[in-house]
């Protein structure tokens, strides 16, 4: 029975995991990424760590184990793969590494979260970097890649997205460049009775700034979710729009497909991988239509159950394996 073993302390706004903890079924993997700690307990942020064994006490272990285990039945739920222990505070600088796993909008309160992260520099592995977070916009971060993606605009003027929409054949794409989670977006096409409305509301009236892109087909396909660890990819999952939905966002009923990643994902990994790692994100998503990057997700990448699911194996147990790797590294030089 293959195992890998971590010594952690989790600590969460639900509750600290100190016990032993037995993982038991594939799906219950992700759970050790989103463990949410931090020494404020913010009910909003969520700072989760890897804390290192303390000489003062019994070291606890997370064991994770592969999904061919047999001699106990699977979790059916998250919550029935942890045994947890009263909330204790800790510094963050007792963790080797604190993963930042607040999902998005980017507002103040996730602002604050990195800055507080920033008082732990230096001192532990962060998952992804504050300073990062706060420089790459998920959806302006596309714009250092121009031959990797499709035609691309930003603007809060309705009538250069009309003019760009023209120049691209007749259909793009608007988003907010502040949005997430597929909320916002629109396809917008010559001779649709509200497109002008659909521009006017997303630019606020010329108040409000928005990404405007050629729309791709092949978005009808899927859109390829990527997820990579300092830049080497351990998964993928094609998210298919539903019928009569332009989006392929699993929460809004896209629908998970097994992929593969092929030789112009690889392209586009090469190419973004040292700026990633040059701003310090270790654990992205990308997203990919048609061979065009589209997106680079760095707040809360999702998509890791899906791909274990799809592919039969531990791809949270691959993540952690890269977070260790990294941890290793630092501590030996």
């Amino acid at each position: 029975m293959l195992e890998q073993e971590f010594c952690v302390q989790y600590g969460c706004s639900r509750g600290a995991a100190n016990g032993i903890v037995r993982k038991r079924d594939k799906l219950v993997a992700e759970q050790h990424i989103r463990a949410q700690a931090t020494d404020h307990r913010s009910k909003e942020g969520s700072l989760a760590a890897r804390r290192r064994p303390s000489r003062r006490r019994e070291q606890r272990y997370v064991t994770l184990e592969r999904p061919d285990v047999t001699d106990e039945p699977s979790a059916l739920r998250p919550a029935e793969a942890f045994q947890t222990d009263r909330p204790s505070l800790h510094r963050l600088a007792e963790f080797d590494a604190v993963l930042m796993r607040k999902d998005p909008p980017v507002d103040v309160s996730y602002l604050h979260a990195t800055w507080i992260l920033e008082h732990a520099r230096g001192k532990t592995l962060l998952v992804n970097d504050p300073r990062g977070l706060r420089e790459l916009n998920e959806h302006l971060a596309v714009l250092h890649f121009p031959t990797l993606t499709p035609p691309t605009i930003v603007t809060r003027s309705a009538a250069r997205l009309r003019e760009f929409q023209a120049a691209q054949g007749g259909a793009i794409v608007v988003k907010p460049v502040d949005g997430y989670g597929g909320l916002g977006i629109f396809v917008v096409r010559d001779g649709d009775p509200n497109a002008s409305s659909i521009l006017e509301t997303s630019t606020g009236a010329g108040t409000r700034w928005t990404l405007a892109q050629r729309y791709l087909p092949d978005a009808i396909h899927g859109d390829k979710r990527i997820l990579l660890v300092d830049g080497e990819p351990v998964g993928a999952v094609l998210r298919v729009p539903a019928a009569a939905e332009a989006r392929g966002n699993l929460h809004v009923g896209g629908r998970a497909v097994k992929t593969a990643i092929d030789a112009r994902d690889r392209e586009i990994i090469t190419a973004v991988a040292p700026f990633l790692r040059s701003h310090g994100q270790i654990f992205v998503g990308l997203d990919v239509i048609g061979g065009m990057l589209t997106e680079l997700n760095i707040t809360s990448p999702t998509g890791v159950r899906h791909v274990a699911e799809l592919d039969n194996r531990n791809v949270a147990g691959e993540i952690l394996d890269g977070i260790a790797h990294l941890i290793r590294r630092r501590k030996a030089g």
